[in-house]
């Protein structure tokens, strides 16, 4: 926590509090055994709800909870109008065992890929979601557990989007999913936090990172991305001080690769809440919602 004048900070940084928030009747929560713990979870259901629908799991950030995910994202309306399964877990004492071995959770010895197994398994007995439509996205900390997802559940996850996040150098070696994955990247090239570059962070639990352009390098060498890239610039809507890159690969077995960069962005949610001050977080990027570009992204696999 080197570089901060207080613990307290940390957890303000990449928490996303909620305010106010309280449950519908098509909401839930629930806790399941794992590795010895008791894993709590919550979620929400489209009403009207049936078996079969998609599941998104949405992963907190650092120093965060599910709780607070539900607000950062809005995905909650977005799964009622798309017709999806929305469930917001909670790691490990506010942290995920995401692969660089420094977190809360990594130095518990917690198994959190054996934990998200588990709850997939639970949730398909429990609402009857399909198991072939699983999809897993994170910011910060759950970013990077996404990414180690990607390596190592493949077989129960098709897709993946990583926000505010990159991946971790200590990842790159054993990391060999029996298919081509697809994944989606989202980061801001002013993002204070997990900086764009990589290296190893100032803030939070450390471990060295990949920049952002070598971790989409990086899933491009493992999903044999050889085409060209597709490149756009999205439309401006607002005057927000923030520009979209996307660039997109099309791969492997059906396969893609795609990076948002966004310039003069930060370790934020696009569209979604500005839940700290740009002198602490930066820039939420008003040029796209995160949520609908992930969903968009998810149901194509």
């Amino acid at each position: 926590m080197r570089g901060l004048a207080s613990p307290l900070l940390l957890v303000l940084l990449l928490a996303c509090v909620p305010i106010g928030q309280s449950l519908s009747p098509t909401d839930f929560r629930g806790e399941i055994e794992s590795g010895g713990l008791s894993r709590s979870y919550e979620g929400h259901l489209p009403a009207p709800s049936g078996a079969g629908l998609p599941l998104v799991l949405v992963l907190h950030g650092g120093g965060g909870d599910g709780h607070g995910m539900r607000r950062l994202t809005g995905m909650d309306a977005l799964a009622e109008r798309a017709g999806f399964v929305v469930v917001y877990p909670d790691g490990y004492r506010k942290s995920w065992a995401d692969g660089r071995g420094t977190t809360a959770a990594e130095q518990a010895g917690v198994d959190d890929v054996a934990f998200l197994r588990a709850l997939i398994q639970h949730l398909v007995r429990q609402y009857g979601v399909d198991p072939k439509r699983v999809y897993a996205a994170g910011i910060s900390n759950g970013g990077l557990m996404v990414g180690r997802l990607a390596c190592e559940l493949s077989d129960r996850i098709a897709a993946f989007a990583v926000v505010a996040a990159t991946f971790p150098e200590s990842l790159t070696l054993g990391c060999h999913p029996p298919r081509p994955v697809p994944i989606l990247f989202i980061h801001g090239t002013l993002d204070p936090i997990l900086p764009a570059s990589g290296g190893v962070p100032k803030i939070g639990a450390g471990g060295r990172l990949l920049s952002a352009e070598g971790a989409v390098e990086f899933w491009r060498g493992r999903d044999a991305c050889t085409r060209p890239p597709v490149e756009a610039r999205l439309i401006d809507p607002v005057p927000d001080g923030t520009q979209t890159l996307l660039r997109g690969w099309v791969c492997a077995q059906g396969s893609r690769v795609l990076f948002y960069r966004v310039e003069g962005g930060g370790h934020t949610w696009p569209g979604g809440w500005q839940y700290l001050p740009q002198a602490l977080v930066g820039r939420t990027s008003r040029d796209f919602n995160a949520s609908e570009v992930i969903w968009d992204f998810f149901r194509s696999f």
